[in-house]
């Protein structure tokens, strides 16, 4: 009986790494980093910066607009015809739009492609994954939004509005922008976790997001100049993200609420609005940690 031939080892000079293992904080930190880029196309083809340029440059042109009536009425009025804390409300379908691209261009594809084992094949924890992926469209909505706003602050300051004024009306309006981008990026991602397809990622956001703003801040003006309950009104806007943050922002920041939007119902109204907000964005963090806990790594 012939001996069968073992298997044989070869030397292809492959050099070993000897460097440092840097660990989960530099993975995360490079996914972080490679995420936000992707939401604005960077390090990707032309036509991937099309869509997230344009929608920038749109969020900038009121931005400008304003920022040049201020220096046309310089002397005449001593504010901006649009608060700051008002401008992500107003621009509210182009945010939605832009949301509703990148959440499913950042998770959906990796859900597609099966790309998601090799990220936990590196020393990844899956909650890592998620905090790379919601702090990446979180402080890419933070700049979307922070664009306009130093827009017409620099104008505010050409036009010699009250510097003092302006500073801290634009500190208030981004502590507001904060909570906006972290609320949501976050009810962004869980609904691109949810399918592969892009597509349907695209249509659930832009409902979620979009026309339960629209319906509800419509419902809330019916009630509250033809039923004149204005109370009732106020409730409503928990019912939508749009105006529960910014219900959010006008109680505990005193922002502006403009004409078409209900205030929170008073100080127990204003706590509730809170609590609310919070626990969306504790909801959010726990389904996404969820849904990747039941990602297959095979």
């Amino acid at each position: 009986m012939t001996e069968q031939p073992s298997g044989v080892i070869h030397d292809i000079g492959y050099r070993k790494y000897d460097g440092p293992r840097l660990g989960r904080a530099r993975v995360t930190r490079a996914l972080f980093g490679h995420s936000l880029r992707g939401a604005y196309g960077l390090g990707r083809s032309g036509r991937a910066k099309v869509l997230p340029m344009l929608l920038l440059g749109i969020m900038c042109i009121p931005a400008f607009v304003i920022a040049v009536i201020a220096n046309v009425a310089s002397g005449v009025t001593t504010e901006l015809v649009l608060p700051y804390s008002r401008y992500a409300m107003v621009t509210m379908p182009i945010l939605a739009i832009f949301l509703a691209a990148q959440a499913p261009a950042s998770l959906s594809r990796d859900l597609r492609f099966k790309t998601v084992p090799l990220y936990f094949s590196r020393p990844l924890e899956r909650s890592d994954y998620v905090l790379a992926k919601y702090g990446a469209l979180a402080t890419a909505v933070f700049l979307l939004l922070l664009a306009p706003l130093l827009i017409m602050y620099i104008g505010a300051l050409l036009a010699e509005l009250p510097a003092w004024q302006e500073t801290g009306d634009l500190l208030l309006a981004l502590l507001g922008v904060v909570v906006f981008a972290v609320v949501f990026a976050g009810i962004g991602l869980v609904i691109a976790s949810l399918t592969p397809r892009r597509g349907l990622g695209v249509a659930a956001i832009i409902t979620v997001l979009a026309l339960s703003f629209a319906a509800v801040s419509a419902l809330q003006g019916i009630i509250r100049y033809e039923v004149d309950n204005v109370e009732l009104a106020g409730w409503l806007g928990l019912l939508s993200p749009a105006t529960l943050v910014n219900g959010f922002q006008i109680w505990v920041f005193d922002a502006s609420s403009g004409s078409a939007v209900a205030s929170p119902p008073g100080a127990a109204g204003g706590v509730v609005y809170v609590l609310v907000t919070f626990a969306v964005i504790g909801a959010c963090w726990a389904l996404l940690n969820l849904r990747y806990r039941k990602v297959a790594v095979s």
